[in-house]
């Protein structure tokens, strides 16, 4: 019951944050997400929680589809064709691991995605912390 109160609260702190947030930080909120499902994921793999991880890898890639969606092809030409070939990439690779139970896989997309998010704080720091 506490933990469904708990759960309650964390989704309406991130819809405020969200609906405040301008769209740099968006990207990160939603990589910083993935990276958090990832280890979540990783967690349920170690433990043998098969229907847990299963739940944490959907939301995994929903995330990576969001990120592929919200890529605009015309203006960001090179970069963005190479992100959304990357999580194309990453999507694949968590599928199998789902399948195979591979955290090396796991562990795979979270460098990946990590150093997305290192070059997108790079790139804007002061518009993605709100400084």
């Amino acid at each position: 019951m506490m933990n469904n109160g708990l759960n309650a609260y964390q989704q309406a702190k991130t819809q405020a944050q969200a609906a405040a947030a301008s769209p740099h930080r968006l990207i990160l909120m939603l990589l910083d997400g993935l990276l958090d499902n990832l280890t979540r994921a990783r967690g349920f793999m170690e433990r043998g929680q098969v229907e847990q991880k299963g739940q944490m890898i959907t939301k995994c890639l929903d995330i990576l589809q969001g990120l592929s969606a919200i890529l605009d092809m015309e203006k960001g030409g090179e970069v963005a064709t190479e992100l959304y070939r990357l999580y194309d990439y990453c999507g694949r690779r968590l599928f199998e691991a789902n399948a195979q139970n591979s955290i090396e896989m796991v562990d795979e997309v979270s460098g990946l995605i990590s150093e997305i998010r290192e070059g997108w704080l790079a790139l804007h720091p002061s518009k993605v912390t709100g400084q």
